[in-house]
């Protein structure tokens, strides 16, 4: 193991500044808003070199490149003088801020482009001189060609993973040690929360933490990866990123059906290592692709997940809203473009003209709106039965044609001899007709007629229970139906009723890419195409930072929906380089990356310094308080869907059943009281089913579940790059006071008194002690076993005696209802609700 063995001299060394990492974030922040894209007071801009470098209206130079003393910028940012002094409002400049800018003015004030904007670079990971018995070594172990393997040989103590290599020269520079490495238990709760969402169980962190194999950590990975319960972890990362729901939003908030097909599509597909540009393809253009399965089709429900108002008052700007939640959910959540902000005018800050997002929007042209449901042909579902049941279902509907035309011409033939008063009623709404053919119709018809009419209507009766007895059709949401294609027009300041010139489908100009030549049948497949191709510079960057994200609670690119230049820098570039490279490289798979990610130092390393370095922590926080050099691993509270399942998990009842439709959650008659019409479109759901994972719970936009909310659960209207990771009082509130969670600890009192009946205690037993108490100590250390996976301290064993016994005597709580409030106390601690 090689942690803490590089050779590190304290160190304030930094990289050449990089103008589109280090400087161009400060003046878009700063400077923009009066100096930018919408208007250059004095004549002076930052958002091009070329208006930068230009002369000043008052004369000067705003950047004088080499002079940081003639430059007017810097003057003007450190002057004392309240009317003089930039910006004029809000924060000043930080003295980093300002060094940054000299610096950078100071090596000639060099320009580039975005670094986003530029093509994927082919990095090699550095050598460190690492120093292990006095010799040195530079060998990287885990090259990209070994990604596929379980685990890179770890035998050899002088090789480098190649993530570290890239990490550890950061540090190095900045004059930093990386922490070592966490302890086992850490990491079988890490990883285990990390790759399925849920504790590990008691058992399996005693025989990880026992295990004497050297690859130990490894086969836990890929344990943890070939769980079905990692699709459900990470499918529902990708659940927020498509903004995913099962009703429509606005007053009525009607269900999508179906739509939970979707969300098992998703976590199905990460089950089963789908390469990612397969992925991708499948839900942008599942049902033009040269073979379609009702796997691509259900994958196209990816377009029907948005909000949608069942009654706009303006039906075309209703329309244009719904393709603009297209483009925003597609640019941000495979490519990390803000495209959406081109809708009305040119962005403000990216090089994206308001055609790019016109004919970004012609792509899609295609697209049906979603529409009510009136019957399960609507334009919203699917029919993906097997063939042979289409084709009964098929026959039953020609035959009832049949026979309704011929009823309908004996019925015409007898209007025809009506009074003129009954034909006007037959001829006007369905209601009337058949108020006037149940009255009047035997009076005007023939023996023969009545005889055939009679008959046709027992054929007819025949043929319904035909249909009734042939198994329901399998329908799934998606795109059933495409509109035809009509020619795309930028809409001047965004409304659809000024159109203005014409544009066809094209990518983005600053991708440099030769339009598309696509026909009306498959231009979404064009665009799926283009955006999983290797050579395109910004999907694989994204998807690598998202996997990092998750990992380490943040991206290499905190901004994770937003790679351009108002975005958050990079802080290792050439790292994600060279994961972007390495995921192409192994086939677009994201379990592959996993366990790159996985096996390295920086993933394995401890979140606190040891007590011998606990000197070190003011110096390492002065130089990168936010971790941004991940000289440790960040703690990250449990979210959501964590909280609630680690819950079911350590009470022994969480059910893990996989797939299906979603269930309801018990909700109090105060929260379904919120709703328009209380209550409305809320079901019920078994015991058993109410013991599901959270990802299975039906996702209702006005009535989102109180634990998860307090949570911190996105909001489903749009796309979420990350979660908030808030610390709050109705946190407390809901693991203190709810009824679920009362519930809950009353189960994980009986499930903690049942493994103490089963493992009597012999090991601890005061001579003074009675009987009850020894009775409390050992039920304390079952529940802390059994939430934790180890042993009670002493302190917490009297601690939690104590309180029980305080409970009893002092305050008349049974005994029994005193064990269920301590094991409600224990489901709030810090190290059930964090991982470390």
């Amino acid at each position: 193991m090689l942690l803490g063995v590089l050779s590190v001299t304290p160190s304030t060394v930094r990289a050449e500044v990089d103008y589109a990492r280090d400087v161009q974030p400060i003046l878009a922040r700063k400077c923009f808003s009066c100096h930018g894209p919408d208007q250059a007071e004095s004549g002076v801009a930052f958002h091009e070199s070329d208006l930068a470098l230009a002369e000043a209206d008052s004369g000067d130079f705003a950047i004088v490149p080499g002079d940081v003393e003639a430059s007017g910028v810097i003057a003007r940012i450190e002057s004392d003088d309240e009317y003089e002094r930039m910006p004029p409002e809000g924060e000043p400049l930080s003295p980093e801020e300002i060094a940054t800018l000299k610096e950078w003015i100071g090596e000639g004030a060099p320009f580039s482009r975005h670094w986003a904007f530029e093509p994927l670079t082919h990095p090699r990971p550095p050598k460190l001189t690492l120093r292990t018995n006095g010799t040195s070594a530079t060998k990287l172990r885990s090259t990209p060609n070994s990604l596929q393997k379980t685990s890179p040989d770890a035998t050899d103590d002088e090789t480098v993973h190649p993530i570290d290599a890239f990490v550890w020269q950061r540090l190095e520079k900045s004059g930093l040690k990386q922490a070592p490495r966490a302890d086992k238990r850490t990491l079988i709760r890490r990883v285990t929360y990390d790759l399925t969402g849920l504790p590990p169980s008691p058992q399996q962190v005693a025989d990880f933490v026992a295990s004497t194999d050297p690859n130990a950590y490894e086969k836990l990975v890929d344990r943890l990866l070939n769980s079905h319960h990692y699709g459900e972890r990470w499918g529902r990362h990708w659940l927020d990123l498509v903004r995913y729901a099962e009703t429509n939003s606005f007053e009525r908030d009607a269900a999508k059906p179906n739509a939970w097909k979707y969300r098992d599509y998703v976590i199905r597909s990460f089950n089963n290592d789908k390469p990612y540009d397969q992925f991708v393809q499948e839900q942008l253009a599942g049902d033009v692709l040269s073979k379609t399965t009702t796997e691509t089709i259900t994958a196209t429900g990816y377009y029907r997940l948005g909000i949608w108002d069942d009654e706009p008052a303006d039906p075309l700007q209703a329309r244009y809203d719904e393709l603009d939640d297209l483009i925003t959910t597609t640019s941000q959540a495979f490519l990390a473009l803000t495209i959406n902000c081109a809708r009305c005018h040119d962005h403000k800050i990216d090089p994206i003209p308001t055609t790019d997002y016109y004919s970004m929007l012609a792509f899609f042209a295609d697209v049906t709106p979603y529409a009510k449901r009136h019957d399960m042909t609507a334009n919203n579902q699917v029919d993906v039965s097997p063939p042979e049941l289409i084709r009964r279902y098929q026959q039953c509907d020609e035959d009832e044609a049949k026979i309704v035309a011929e009823r309908t011409e004996i019925e015409q033939a007898a209007i025809v001899q009506m009074s003129a008063t009954d034909q006007r009623a037959a001829e006007g709404p369905p209601k009337e007709r058949e108020q006037v053919l149940r009255k009047k119709l035997n009076q005007h018809l023939t023996d023969e007629q009545r005889g055939r009419y009679e008959d046709l209507g027992r054929q007819l009766k025949q043929i319904a229970k035909r249909r009734e007895e042939l198994p329901p059709r399998e329908q799934t949401l998606g795109l059933a139906r495409k509109r035809a294609v009509e020619q795309t027009f930028v809409m001047y300041r965004g409304n659809p009723h000024s159109p203005t010139d014409a544009v066809e489908p094209n990518f983005p100009s600053i991708f440099d890419a030769p339009p598309p030549k696509v026909d009306d049948q498959h231009r979404r497949l064009e665009l799926a195409k283009w955006i999983t191709e290797p050579s395109n510079r910004l999907t694989s960057r994204v998807i690598v930072n998202r996997i990092w994200q998750h990992h380490f609670g943040r991206g290499i690119v905190r901004s994770a929906n937003n790679f351009g230049q108002l975005g958050t820098p990079p802080t290792h570039p050439r790292l994600l380089d060279y994961l972007a490279q390495v995921f192409m490289q192994n086939g677009w798979k994201l379990k592959a990356m996993h366990r790159f990610i996985m096996t390295s130092e920086t993933y394995r390393t401890a979140s606190t310094l040891p007590p011998e370095q606990t000197s070190r922590i003011g110096d390492v926080a002065s130089i990168d308080p936010g971790n941004d050099l991940f000289w440790r691993f960040d703690p990250r509270r449990l979210s959501a869907e964590e909280v609630r399942d680690s819950i079911l998990a350590v009470t022994g009842k969480l059910n893990t059943t996989v797939y299906g439709p979603s269930f309801y959650e018990e909700l109090s008659p105060e929260v379904l009281a919120g709703q328009s019409r209380p209550g409305k479109g809320w079901g019920k759901a078994s015991e058993s089913d109410l013991n599901r994972r959270s990802v299975y719970i039906h996702v209702k936009r006005s009535l989102l579940t109180p634990l998860l909310s307090a949570f911190d659960f996105p909001e489903p209207d749009t796309t979420c790059e990350a979660r908030f990771a808030t610390l709050q009082p109705g946190q407390a509130m809901s693991l203190l006071n709810s009824d679920f969670i009362h519930k809950r600890a009353s189960q994980l009192a009986d499930a903690a008194r049942q493994d103490f009946d089963s493992h009597r205690d012999t090991d601890h037993n005061p001579a003074n002690s009675t009987p009850q108490l020894e009775s409390n100590a050992a039920y304390v250390r079952a529940v802390i076993h059994r939430v934790f996976g180890r042993d009670a301290t002493a302190a917490e064993v009297d601690d939690g005696t104590n309180l029980i016994g305080e409970l009893v005597t002092q305050h008349g709580v049974s005994p029994t209802r005193a064990q269920t409030l301590y094991a409600l106390s224990v489901l709030n601690w810090n190290e059930f609700v964090f991982v470390f």
